[in-house]
């Protein structure tokens, strides 16, 4: 018989007894909700390792029909472009490609001009700059009077007192 030792799931970490026919290798109990999370994770993980596989596979599919797809249907921009002449000029395979490209490059443009917000040049998070009173010079510095300089106290308008 094989290793029936009880073991935690990994998903709900609850312990149970692996199936017999699949042994040391089951990483997730039996219950309906563990195996659909499993299934989501391994997927998940798969589509992670292959990025292009269905990018490649449409564009395969597309190109083995018998009769001329479609364009495809692409974003504003690019959607103004005459694809059915690309299709003529490159093959429904390298059309597709293109045009592909083209989404993913204006994507990738886009996001970048959203990474830019407009915001204030001063940071948010420091402290407000000094008073307007400590921005002031002292009155040494503007005040002078022909013959006494930097005298304080006396107005270069008024008479002394």
């Amino acid at each position: 018989m094989a290793d029936a030792r009880k073991r935690p799931c990994c998903i709900c970490r609850r312990w149970f007894r692996p199936d017999p026919r699949i042994g040391s290798r089951q990483r997730a109990c039996g219950r309906p909700e563990c195996q659909v999370a499993r299934r989501k994770k391994k997927q998940k993980a798969w589509r992670e390792r292959n990025p292009d596989y269905f990018i490649a596979r449409r564009i395969q599919d597309r190109s083995r029909q018998d009769r001329p797809p479609e364009p495809l249907r692409l974003p504003i921009p690019l959607s103004r472009l005459p694809w059915d002449i690309a299709q003529t000029q490159f093959g429904t395979e390298g059309a597709d490609f293109i045009g592909i490209l083209g989404t993913l490059l204006l994507r990738t443009a886009q996001s970048q001009f959203r990474a830019y917000v407009i915001e204030d040049s001063r940071l948010t998070d420091t402290l407000p700059s000094g008073s307007a009173q400590s921005q002031m010079r002292p009155i040494r510095e503007w005040v002078a009077v022909e013959g006494k300089p930097n005298e304080v106290g006396v107005s270069p308008t008024r008479p002394p007192l």
